[in-house]
């Protein structure tokens, strides 16, 4: 689960960038997350490569929306996440 980071409101000259222009985030701060996949044999987990607390870039398209107590997350697969960044 992943809360996403809202991008710039302006630029570095001082230029105000509207809602039209904006693009969808793909940054984001890793909330919680599973415990892994099974390995081939269905016999063991892969744990993740991110952990809670993370900041990640992910797939602009990838992953589901979800509301939940008047926040937006985004849940996305393993395969979503490009770079943890920090």
């Amino acid at each position: 689960v992943v809360k996403a980071v809202e991008a710039e409101q302006t630029t570095a000259s001082g230029l105000v960038i509207p809602d039209s222009a904006k693009e969808k985030p793909q940054e984001g701060e890793v909330l919680a997350v599973g415990q892994g996949r099974w390995n081939e044999n269905g016999t063991e987990r892969i744990p993740l490569d991110v952990a809670v607390g993370d900041r990640v870039i992910y797939s602009k398209y990838g992953g589901t929306e979800v509301k939940h107590g008047g926040q937006e997350y985004l849940i996305l697969s393993a395969r979503d996440v490009l770079a943890v960044v920090g």
